[in-house]
Formats: C-alpha cells, structure tokens, sequence
C-alpha cells in the first residue's frame, strides 16, 4: 500500500474514509466549494457509509461568475487574476464555510487542462481549507491528463484537511 490516506486503486477513498471519521469524533461537519474537480471531492466523500453525520454538502462553481455570486470571492480579485488563484481558493472555502453552515471547508480551483487558462498553466492548482483557527491555500503544481490533475486535487484537498485535524488533537 502507498501513502497513508491512498488505497491502492482508490485514490481518495481511505484519506476521504480518514477525515470524515476525524470529523466526527470532533463532532464537527464539513463543506466543500469545487470548481475544477467539479464534484469530485464531493464524490468520494458521500462514497463513504455514514458520510452524512459529517459532510453537510458541496457547490460546484465552475463558473467563474458563480465563485462570486454563490461563494462571496470579490469580483475585482477575479476580474485581475482570474479564477485560478490562492485568495480565490481561500474565498471560496471560507464562502461555502458560511453558506451551509460547517465548522470547517475545503475549495478546489485550477487548470486540468487540456489548455491554459488565463495565463495560467496546466496542473496549476489550489486548494484551500477554512477552519476554526482559519483559512489557508495550498500551491500544487500537477502533471498528468485531466483526471490525474483532477484527482490529484483532490487527493491533495483531503491530505490538508487530515493534516489540520491532526495538528489540533496533537
């Protein structure tokens, strides 16, 4: 077996198993906000039985518009820079932290390509967590086809989450 957190043949299921059982323990819930997993981390979450103690529910804002309208990030940020952004990540976590309600969220954005976008290259990914203690955004620099980065994303989201978790009740 690889990595904690990665069974071999599913990616995410085991990291994802891990958190929403940390979670519970805290007796705290989580939120996801998804632009370029586009349902993803959502997904291997509600894979998990017994998920919905935990895992209050996910937006997929996979338009840009709807980072803003939906999630709260500042239009201007978005208008600068684009989608693909570490404030941006941050925004959307702490947005969809507030908008159902979890004590902490997790946010993807980035490029899984197959073409840059808005100057940004493929596999340029951030993904942030919104907590108690606050919010923080993680760089990731991915290779591989679509899914890989995709996965990878999340993957990478759910690693941050269980090391926070671990952090507090270490």
């Amino acid at each position: 077996m690889g990595e904690p957190g990665t069974a071999v043949g599913e990616p995410g299921t085991a990291a994802a198993a891990r958190a929403l059982a940390a979670l519970r323990a805290d007796g705290a819930t989580l939120a996801v906000a998804e632009s370029l997993t586009g349902g993803l981390l959502a997904a291997a979450l509600v894979g998990v039985p017994g998920a919905s103690a935990v895992f209050r529910g996910s937006v997929t804002a996979y338009a840009t518009d709807l980072k803003s309208a939906l999630l709260g990030v500042d239009e201007g940020l978005l208008d600068v820079y684009g989608p693909v952004h570490p404030v941006v990540a941050r925004q959307m976590a702490e947005g969809v932290r507030r908008l159902l309600g979890a004590d902490w969220a997790l946010a993807t954005t980035g490029v899984a390509g197959p073409e840059p976008q808005d100057g940004q290259p493929v596999g340029t990914v951030y993904v942030a967590l919104a907590g108690p203690a606050g919010t923080e955004a993680l760089p990731l620099r991915l290779s591989g086809g679509r899914d890989t980065i995709r996965q990878g994303s999340v993957d990478a989201a759910l690693e941050l989450l269980l090391r926070r978790l671990a952090s507090r009740s270490g």
